[in-house]
């Protein structure tokens, strides 16, 4: 039963017990002119934003087959058709530099779609769509979301990497909801389904949120919807499938939409984001 994420038991009940002994002692020995009650009311203020922060709950989690579930709470920043255009360079590789991003290698991975290193990509206009393609879904987590990540997919992590910008120890920190952010500091993660298929979730820093708490690993068996990690403070999270084979289940700000001027909402583990073709 989901109730706070992992670590935030111990500092919830901790403030709690402050505010509470504070009470005692300005109750039953000297309030100090009223300042006791102040800095006990303060303390449960803190507990109420701690366990607000923390909050895990239980989630129902779609049975359908062959979908893919939000990893994040959020709206949807966007829904993009993108193909690869460069992957990260090995050392002995020419590249090619840019400011934001870093080192590129020119030409894509031989099979893009296996996401076997971070690659960069770019929108497919109309008309030139292929099935090499990939289908982006970008979830914006505010500082009010749940923000505790779960599964998109029942399967194996095969690959889990950390990175930051180039030649940084940390970040950068653009702030979550700008394009630019997609290249803060950041965890990508590679599922393997037992059919083969394999989806890309990576979690995002901003420029509040610059810890990522991953708690899988590489070999971890994960269930659908199974919590794996949590950005502190909420930021952002990307997620990418092989396009010809599914079809995007959630409306992104970037349809400017009247009805969902921000994107749609989800919820981790129970929204669905695609549908297979």
């Amino acid at each position: 039963m989901g109730v706070f994420a992992r670590g935030g038991t111990a500092p919830t009940v901790t403030w709690l017990l402050m505010g509470l002994a504070i009470e005692a002692i300005a109750l039953i020995v000297d309030d100090l002119n009223g300042l006791a009650h102040v800095f006990g009311m303060l303390c449960f203020m803190l507990t109420a934003i701690i366990a607000n922060f923390y909050r895990d709950p239980d989630r129902p989690i779609p049975k359908d087959e062959g979908i893919i579930v939000s990893p994040a709470d959020g709206h949807i920043m966007f829904v993009v058709r993108e193909r690869a255009t460069g992957r990260r360079p090995a050392k002995d590789e020419s590249s090619i530099h840019d400011s934001l991003t870093g080192d590129w290698h020119e030409t894509p991975c031989d099979e893009p779609l296996d996401f076997p290193n971070e690659q960069r990509w770019e929108a497919v206009p109309e008309g030139e769509e292929s099935v090499s393609d990939a289908w982006r879904v970008a979830i914006f987590m505010s500082p009010l979301d749940v923000h505790v990540n779960r599964a998109p997919i029942a399967g194996t992590i095969t690959r889990m990497e950390h990175r930051t910008g180039k030649g940084l120890r940390r970040g950068p920190f653009v702030p979550a909801y700008r394009k630019e952010s997609a290249w803060n500091e950041r965890v990508r993660t590679v599922f393997l389904r037992d059919d083969g298929l394999k989806v890309e979730s990576t979690q995002i820093s901003g420029r509040l949120a610059r810890t990522i708490a991953p708690w899988s690993g590489e070999g971890d068996e994960m269930r659908r919807g199974q919590r794996y990690g949590m950005i502190r403070l909420g930021s952002r999270v990307d997620v990418r499938v092989q396009a010809d084979l599914f079809s995007p289940n959630v409306i992104g700000a970037n349809a400017e939409q009247t009805e969902f001027p921000k994107g749609e909402f989800v919820q981790a583990g129970s929204s669905i984001l695609f549908n297979p073709v």
